[in-house]
């Protein structure tokens, strides 16, 4: 008999996973069925990272774009907000990992299966293209007449100005185009001295450390600790607390599909080298690709080390 057949009812709850209310049905039968399949976690980060890339990436648009969500508070709670959200909804079936440092680090500390992580990397990487395509699509006419405000050429110097929509530089350019109004070359040099590659390493591996531990601080206990009830505010907030202290100096990244893939598309949309590796060169990997997965492992083996390891034995004063 097709296990459907034998449900009589089937609820959902992103508490405590799927239960199941059934007759006939052993308890190794149950945990068969409701286990998500590798094709559906592959959706579910597929989906999550999409829908983080889209509503993120799209403060930035309207940021740059339209002048509107003045500030690093504005665009860092949309952010915020999107990683809420897309750990919500993708939590319960793929662990809503939605980035490729947080399951590269899992990982390497053997807290997930290293089979799955190639499909949940592709997944990850396609999901934050297909979004950037998306932005790409809705915003094209505001791209263009931003650029022509700017006096530049998608593709030429100083159209990391409208890239940096998708990709991200260090520094922000947005600083440059505050200082500037109109792109002006003799300031592009003096503009990227102001923050040198190690620097932006050393802030990327800072902002994704923290964030490695919190994930791990937070998630630890299990679904049924009240403090993992809170999991997706409290990892969304310590994303908007980074972008509001890191934002200036690297736009803030912390994840590779982020960067990597919105850059991609971005390079295939006209930017050309200006996106992909961009003016910085290919030191970018450095900053966006190797310092998150570098800082994400050494955060949780931090945590994992000073912390995970004696809060069981150690309960908060009074219990």
């Amino acid at each position: 008999m097709p296990w459907r057949s034998k449900l009589w009812n089937l609820t959902g709850d992103p508490r405590s996973g799927w239960a199941v209310v059934a007759t006939g049905v052993s308890e190794e039968e149950r945990a068969s069925m409701l286990k998500p399949s590798g094709w559906h976690c592959c959706v579910a980060e597929f989906c999550g990272t999409a829908l983080l890339v889209f509503l993120g990436c799209g403060a930035v648009h309207v940021a740059v774009l339209t002048g509107e969500l003045v500030g690093l508070w504005q665009v860092g709670i949309v952010w915020g907000l999107a990683i809420m959200l897309a750990i919500a909804i993708t939590g319960p079936v793929s662990g809503a990992h939605l980035n490729p440092a947080i399951t590269l680090a899992l990982a390497l500390t053997g807290r997930f299966d290293r089979k799955l992580v190639p499909s949940y990397l592709v997944a990850q990487f396609a999901g934050a293209i297909a979004a950037a395509a998306v932005l790409f699509t809705l915003f094209g006419p505001l791209l263009d007449e931003r650029e022509k405000q700017l006096g530049v050429a998608r593709g030429g110097p100083g159209s990391e100005l409208t890239a940096m929509c998708y990709g991200e530089y260090y520094p922000n350019p947005g600083l440059m185009q505050r200082m500037v109004g109109r792109y002006d070359p003799s300031l592009a040099d003096r503009h990227y001295r102001l923050v040198s590659t190690p620097v932006a390493f050393l802030a990327e591996f800072l902002g994704t450390a923290l964030l490695g531990a919190v994930i791990l601080a937070v998630t630890a206990a299990g679904r049924d600790d009240p403090s993992s009830r809170l999991a997706p505010v409290l990892i969304g907030l310590t994303v908007t607390a980074l972008i509001a202290v890191l934002a200036p100096l690297t736009q803030a990244c912390f994840n590779p599909a982020r960067d990597l893939g919105p850059r991609l598309f971005a390079a295939l949309a006209g930017w050309g080298s200006q996106a992909l590796p961009g003016p910085r060169g290919w030191e970018m990997l450095l900053v966006y690709a190797v310092a998150p997965v570098l800082g994400a492992l050494c955060g949780m083996q931090f945590y994992a080390r000073w912390f995970e390891a004696h809060a069981a034995s150690n309960p908060p004063p009074g219990n």
